[in-house]
């Protein structure tokens, strides 16, 4: 969240932010109607406290002169009545004004063009995209790849078994991208897949992420979306010491999400899923290393998905499109041919200390304590992922060539076409495994 005094010094920035982002100004008013009405009534508390101190001392001063005190003793249990009447009316009040202010989004970047999700910047372009006809969802049912339809028998819509050579190639997408980043000196991570409501709102917004999120009935608990919001809270209340910045994490761990209001070609296959696999990037560091580790991160994706050989691009998402906790989002989108298009594959994100003001995450600096600044960038979501190898690498004599740095990985260099009709009961038929 931001800096309550930044709010209440420069209300008009943040009023063109909430513009800028596309969000209704007035919430910053009501915003600092509360916080003004919360700090009048600290003060009364204060007053009163100060007041009710005073008669204690009258009254004791009034006892060693053997004075009558039967007029002080009655204002003194008066006044405990009136504090505890404001102490509740200010805990009403600044309940009210933590939602409020837990609402509202980041600071954008200057950087971040302004508007919706079509004035998004394109930076650059790598590989040469391809045409074609067949989605992953075809390609990958027919060569006994997948099966959704028995999933969504037994599970409901979105989920998916995946099946031969294909789960070979999802754990060898991990095992790249965490041999990858650990060379790089980042520290692996396999973190809670749960998280209570407290520590889950130190990453996000819970209100406005609720339509993605799923709660565990009964419980204080909700499935992470992200492996993002589980490291984010690693150092959740608590001090980092300087020397020990930046800390460079790499997280695996599977993503539930409802993926409410998904539609079209996004229902098929594996592309838009409620569960799946993620290598996160994530990193604490001092404020005037953001953006420098900012882009030492996007720079881990680019390379790993140049080294994957798949056509692809990137772009800074405009200033409507970026989640409330970031400053800067920049997407890397994969080509696919059965659609003629770029989708988004994974993001990277500046959060500067919003979420650690959330979190209470801070540092030691010197005499000082100050809010790190949380990044995080999605290094590989390998169902997004396998969609996109899939659909680029498929053969016109329809075998499927797998990436070179991967085959250390799998054990195979390609995934051959089915050679016979699949026996149902059959979940092994062809290809690399035997019938």
């Amino acid at each position: 969240m931001l800096d309550v005094k930044l709010i209440r010094e420069n209300p008009d920035l943040i009023k063109e932010n909430q513009k800028k982002r596309g969000y209704d100004e007035k919430e910053i008013d009501i915003f600092l109607k509360l916080d003004e009405k919360w700090r009048k009534l600290k003060q009364q508390i204060d007053f009163l406290r100060s007041k009710r101190n005073k008669i204690s001392r009258e009254i004791n001063e009034a006892k060693k002169q053997k004075k009558d005190i039967s007029l002080l003793i009655k204002k003194a249990k008066i006044i405990p009545k009136e504090i505890e009447k404001k102490e509740k009316e200010c805990e009403k009040i600044n309940n009210q004004r933590l939602e409020v202010l837990k609402s509202i989004p980041n600071l954008i970047d200057e950087s971040v063009p302004i508007g919706d999700e079509s004035k998004k910047k394109v930076i650059k372009k790598y590989g040469t995209p391809k045409k074609g006809k067949e989605g992953h969802a075809e390609i990958m049912e027919k060569y006994c790849l997948i099966d959704t339809k028995k999933a969504s028998e037994v599970a409901g819509a979105r989920f998916y078994y995946l099946k031969n050579e294909l789960v070979k190639l999802n754990h060898a997408l991990i095992d790249f991208a965490l041999d990858f980043l650990i060379k790089r000196g980042f520290q692996p991570i396999q973190p809670p897949y749960m998280l209570r409501k407290k520590i889950l709102e130190g990453a996000l917004t819970l209100d406005a992420f609720k339509d993605a999120i799923y709660k565990i009935d009964g419980e204080d608990l909700y499935l992470i979306g992200t492996a993002e919001h589980s490291l984010n809270a690693l150092f959740f209340n608590e001090v980092i010491q300087e020397r020990e910045l930046p800390i460079r994490l790499v997280g695996i761990s599977p993503c539930f999400r409802k993926e409410a209001g998904a539609h079209g070609k996004d229902t098929k296959g594996i592309f838009r899923v409620h569960q799946f696999e993620k290598v996160e990037q994530f990193i604490f560091c001092k404020p005037e290393e953001s953006w420098k580790e900012f882009q030492l991160i996007l720079n881990n994706s680019v390379e790993m998905f140049k080294l994957l050989g798949i056509p692809f691009q990137v772009a800074v998402l405009a200033s409507q499109d970026i989640s409330r906790v970031s400053a800067k989002t920049i997407d890397l989108e994969g080509w696919f041919p059965s659609q003629n298009c770029y989708r988004e594959l994974g993001s990277c994100s500046n959060c500067l200390d919003y979420q650690a003001r959330r979190s209470n995450t801070r540092y030691q600096d010197k005499s000082e304590l100050r809010f790190v600044h949380t990044l995080n960038n999605t290094a590989i979501a390998t169902e997004r992922m396998l969609t996109c190898l899939i659909e680029n690498n498929i053969k016109k004599n329809g075998i499927i060539k797998i990436p070179e740095v991967l085959w250390k990985y799998t054990g195979f260099k390609e995934i051959k076409p089915p050679v016979k009709k699949i026996n149902k009961k059959s979940l092994f038929f062809k290809g690399n495994f035997p019938i």
